[in-house]
């Protein structure tokens, strides 16, 4: 029973529009808070090999950004299954190392994402951008901006080949890119 109301509830919540989130017009909003809620629930809807699912689940942040803040602020006390969240923040592509099991590029470091994606090469990292034209470069996610909110692309080729899964309600709700 309680698993039926727990899909209940996230029918409910995806119903609710929570991929469409409206981008406010404050000139200082970043959307950094807007874009680590969607970090939080892209972690429901992936599935990482087994060998990841043992210790800290680990979220890295390439260039510096209010959105490392938010992020950590948010999940402070939240968990995946029973991993807690461990937020790095790096410099440099080159300081990106060990598991990693999200990455998020921001914008200004997206000349970086060759090098990062050698750098992931046989380990199981989402990568997150922030710019156009990145999925298609060789991220799994890419937020964009439509209709004044904020949304996401999905190249889920590029995900599955990191050896994740994603499963079919968060491709559903992304704009596909190939």
């Amino acid at each position: 029973m309680r698993k039926y109301i727990i899909i209940a509830i996230t029918l409910l919540c995806i119903s609710a529009d929570w991929v469409r989130m409206p981008v406010f017009q404050d000139p200082n909003n970043s959307n950094s808070k807007i874009k680590a809620t969607f970090i939080y629930n892209f972690t429901k809807y992936i599935d990482w090999p087994e060998k990841y699912k043992e210790g800290n689940f680990v979220i890295g942040v390439l260039g510096t950004t209010a959105f490392y803040n938010d992020l950590t602020a948010l999940l402070t006390k939240k968990s995946v299954g029973k991993q807690t969240f461990e937020i790095k923040s790096y410099t440099g592509s080159e300081s990106v190392s060990g598991v990693c099991h999200i990455l998020f590029i921001t914008a200004e470091n997206s000349a970086q994402l060759p090098d990062v994606l050698k750098r992931m090469k046989g380990k199981s990292t989402l990568i997150v951008t922030e710019k156009t034209g990145m999925a298609k470069q060789g991220s799994g996610i890419n937020f964009v901006v439509e209709n004044n909110k904020q949304r996401f692309e999905l190249n889920k080729t590029n995900i599955e080949k990191y050896n994740m899964k994603v499963s079919s309600t968060l491709a559903s709700l992304a704009i596909a890119v190939e």
